[in-house]
């Protein structure tokens, strides 16, 4: 099975889109439990929460990389990130059985990518995001480094990215909003 996470509903066929690759893709998963971060997108949830109005591409925020054994590693980069994220979003999980021709994608543990569409098999409603994330977490199916775990080489390296990331982001403003807003030292 692959799986493709969305918080649009009714969806039969998965369209290739432009994301942070810049090509037409439709991403998936040969892990469920790795798709739960796209339900919600921490940029765009926080600009719409503070009536920040932007028309473009939003930026995804994606603070997870994966262990050595390809499971999905959550790094919260600043208090409570993954609760504010997705505690309460609602989305669904789209399952194919089949993809007529596919991608591994190498920077990502179980992703592929396709350029074609996707028949949509079977869709699972997720009423709460934060609590599958519990439930995959309680099962080891992915890993929630909270903000507090953090070492010290960890909280300057977040700084380093994130001002880094800020000085880079001149063409776009939703995300150098959502950075000031959760960094106090930009």
């Amino acid at each position: 099975m692959f799986y493709h996470a969305s918080q649009t509903p009714d969806i039969i066929f998965l369209k290739p889109r432009v994301s942070n690759h810049g090509k037409p893709r439709v991403y998936l998963s040969k892990k469920r439990e790795n798709t739960l971060v796209y339900l919600c997108n921490a940029i765009e949830k926080h600009c719409k929460q503070v009536g920040f109005e932007y028309d473009g591409i939003w930026q995804k925020w994606a603070s997870y990389g994966f262990t050595k054994d390809g499971i999905l590693q959550i790094d919260e980069y600043y208090p409570n990130a993954t609760f504010e994220t997705y505690k309460g979003e609602a989305g669904y999980i789209y399952s194919a059985k089949q993809i007529e021709s596919y991608s591994e994608q190498e920077d990502i543990p179980h992703a592929i990518t396709a350029d074609c569409e996707v028949f949509v098999d079977d869709c699972e409603y997720v009423p709460d995001a934060y609590e599958a994330m519990q439930i995959a977490k309680g099962n080891g199916e992915i890993i929630i480094r909270e903000y507090a775990d953090n070492s010290p080489a960890m909280m300057e390296w977040i700084k380093k990215t994130i001002v880094a990331d800020y000085d880079n982001a001149s063409l776009h403003p939703e995300y150098r909003e959502f950075l000031k807003a959760k960094f106090c030292f930009l």
